[in-house]
């Protein structure tokens, strides 16, 4: 009867002293937040519920284990294994909670500063710093399993000696992830790109969506995921239009006729900039830029306060300014001049004769096809 008691007790006292500890906690973490709504360290404290509670049963069930009498035979392998969900719960909860930490600092960052820029270079540090922590507890959660071996703890010596040759072979195999690596905490800790910013990379025009150690994610207009090493960013020019600030400038251009009015359009412009809420009214300005034998050309200058909105601007004024010179002013439009030239002065005027044919000259020679 001892026999089948024992373990029985040992075992489900570890388990209902596990859940009842886990629930308590819990309980703690809810009250905190909903004391102290203005953080949200205690709700994300709360996700790591599931590690806290493997943790305490593996370490109740690794030191009652021998007071069980069950399976001895098997008494070292079952240690071996607790002691093993014992180092991966342990890392598990550290990553949990120094996750809930870094998050609960950039949620107080960023309602104190209301720069958008400033905040999205936080967000992108924030998040390499998550990453490299995780992975830093995750090699020194798998190192410590590794040593639980004894085989391990003997070659000890061998491997601690070989160290230096292996981090030779090793660094020059993973010479491009390395490269990557390093790539990413310049971009995150040099400010050159971050989450949420316009950038312009072999002519596709997107929003840095991910960034990460190896690889950088741009989401373009057309909801593609343009994937790319962050080393390129730091080794190749790209446009970065939020970079000192998300305003910018956008040009419209027209091919109109010689006689397009261009006081009319000026007016014209600023009514329609006047009803486009995408207009932030910090310029506008219509001028003739160039000019050809049969058309002008003729650019709008306007402005908006982030890329998104330049193209909304830039499409409205064009759509709009064709709009109406079609209906006021339709010889305003390109067309095909086909009149004839005015000729030199002292010439007589070619005449025409009853059929229409101009009548050709006794100089003039014939042309091909008549």
């Amino acid at each position: 009867m001892e026999n089948v008691l024992r373990p029985l007790i040992v075992i489900g006292g570890s388990v209902l002293l596990t859940l009842l500890i886990g629930w308590a906690t819990d309980r703690l973490l809810c009250k905190a937040d909903q004391r102290h709504p203005e953080t949200p360290l205690w709700g994300l404290l709360r996700r790591g519920r599931i590690p806290y509670q493997l943790l305490l049963c593996a370490a109740l069930l690794r030191g009652s284990w021998d007071s069980a009498r069950v399976l001895q035979e098997y008494r070292v392998g079952i240690g071996q294994v607790l002691t093993l969900v014992l180092i991966g719960s342990a890392a598990w909860l550290v990553i949990r909670i120094a996750a809930a930490i870094v998050e609960t600092t950039y949620t107080r960052y960023a309602r104190v500063h209301r720069d958008a820029a400033r905040v999205r270079r936080v967000r992108t540090q924030v998040t390499l710093i998550t990453r490299v922590v995780a992975a830093v507890v995750g090699v020194v959660a798998v190192a410590a399993m590794l040593l639980t071996f004894p085989a391990m703890r003997a070659a000890g010596a061998s491997l601690l000696a070989s160290a230096g040759i292996l981090g030779i072979v090793a660094g020059v195999a993973a010479q491009s992830t390395l490269s990557n690596m390093f790539a990413g905490f310049q971009i995150a800790f040099g400010d050159m790109v971050r989450i949420g910013d316009t950038v312009v990379v072999d002519d596709e025009w997107g929003t840095v969506d991910e960034i990460t150690l190896t690889f950088l994610t741009v989401r373009t207009w057309d909801e593609r995921r343009i994937t790319m090493p962050v080393s390129y960013f730091t080794s190749k020019p790209f446009e970065n239009w939020s970079r000192g600030g998300a305003q910018m400038t956008g040009i419209v251009y027209w091919h109109l006729d010689h006689s397009a009015p261009v006081e009319l359009m000026r007016e014209k412009l600023r009514d329609i900039l006047r009803v486009c809420p995408a207009w932030d009214g910090r310029a506008c300005d219509l001028s003739v830029t160039d000019s050809t034998p049969s058309t002008i050309q003729v650019r709008a200058l306007v402005t908006a306060k982030d890329a998104d909105d330049i193209w909304t601007v830039r499409v409205t004024v064009r759509e709009q300014m064709i709009k109406w010179l079609t209906t006021a002013y339709p010889h305003a439009l390109p067309r095909v001049n086909t009149a004839d030239a005015a000729l030199p002065p002292g010439l007589p005027a070619p005449t025409r004769s009853p059929d229409g044919v101009r009548p050709r000259r006794v100089h003039e020679t014939p042309r091909a096809g008549r």
